[in-house]
């Protein structure tokens, strides 16, 4: 049987599944007490599965009998898609599964900073609702206001849904190139990033970490922002310069931001983030139901046994990269 290392724990009947295919090592963590027997083991696989570990070049490296790695998740920031293209192994990852449910998770970051929901809920909680609320309380409209999506994928459309179908918002976006679907659907609008950051009352960042994104949202790109917009990020927390954030919300310079991913996570409790009533942040829940996390399990295994048995056909993320 094939030798295939798992660096993450699935449920028991994801893992029985493995096991009926594969000779299987098993690390729920890798830390220094069990590095040597790790890359022991890494040295002898010809399959990779797991989520949450930078599997860099250097680690990679010395899985000489590598031939597919499967990540439990959609993004694949965690390898190096080209090095992997380069040894002629397939990333496989688990689109489509996690669509809905993150953007419901991107709909409540939506509701939850236009409404101050947090804030106006830990008021009650802390018994500081001595009165009715007045204007310093108030939260904003959602129906009917301008959502700006930069990165009009699944999810994007996803959001896009909700956004114009359940609160008849206007949807505009930016993207590597046009959506037809959304058009159609939607009566979405497609135009530069800088016209999308000036005219939107709500930015909402689901692009991809890459090098062309990294660092995408800055300084420049929230003072082009309306003073009155909500910034919503459920991509990858380095694809915004999080102090530019900080310091936007900081000085009024937008009105809020609902966060669901960091540039260090988990986020450290002594961030700004954790203690400005303008910031509702999420600790990277995006998929995270059962249904939609057990879905990403079986996705994952059956992409592996595809791919070991020479199948790339479907949920391939590196394919662009092992045609040429």
């Amino acid at each position: 049987m094939k030798k295939v290392l798992l660096y993450k724990k699935i449920p028991e009947h994801a893992l029985a599944t493995l096991k009926a295919h594969f000779d299987v090592s098993y690390f729920e963590k890798i830390d220094d007490t069990n590095k040597i027997e790790f890359f022991s083991a890494l040295a002898e696989t010809e399959g990779l599965i797991g989520s949450s570990v930078d599997m860099s070049p250097e680690i990679l490296d010395k899985a000489s009998k590598l031939k597919a790695a499967s990540t439990i998740s959609v993004g694949t920031d965690q390898y190096d898609l080209n090095y992997l293209a380069n040894r002629k192994i397939p990333l496989m990852h688990t689109p489509g599964v996690l669509n809905e449910t993150t953007a419901d998770t991107i709909f409540t970051l939506i509701m939850c900073t236009a409404r101050r929901a947090i804030e106006l809920s830990n008021m009650v909680r802390e018994g500081r609702w001595t009165k009715s609320i007045g204007e310093d309380h108030f939260g904003t409209d959602i129906h009917g206001k301008t959502l700006g999506i930069i990165g009009m994928g699944r999810i994007g459309y996803a959001i896009a849904k909700r956004a114009h179908l359940g609160f008849d918002m206007n949807i505009q976006y930016s993207n590597r190139s046009q959506k037809p679907d959304a058009e159609r659907d939607f009566n979405a609008t497609y135009m530069d990033m800088a016209s999308l950051l000036k005219t939107s009352d709500f930015v909402c960042v689901m692009a991809p970490l890459t090098a062309e994104t990294e660092g995408l949202i800055g300084k420049a790109e929230f003072a082009m922002m309306k003073q009155s917009a909500i910034f919503i990020n459920g991509s990858r927390g380095k694809v915004i310069d999080e102090s530019a954030l900080i310091d936007a919300l900081e000085n009024g310079v937008i009105r809020a931001a609902g966060l669901d991913v960091f540039d260090v996570e988990p986020l450290p409790a002594s961030s700004p983030l954790c203690k400005m009533d303008n910031a509702v942040v999420f600790p990277h829940i995006g998929s995270a139901t059962a249904e939609t996390r057990l879905a990403m399990v079986t996705c994952a295994v059956d992409n592996l046994i595809n791919a070991l048995n020479g199948d790339i056909s479907k949920n391939c993320a590196n394919y662009h990269l092992l045609e040429k």
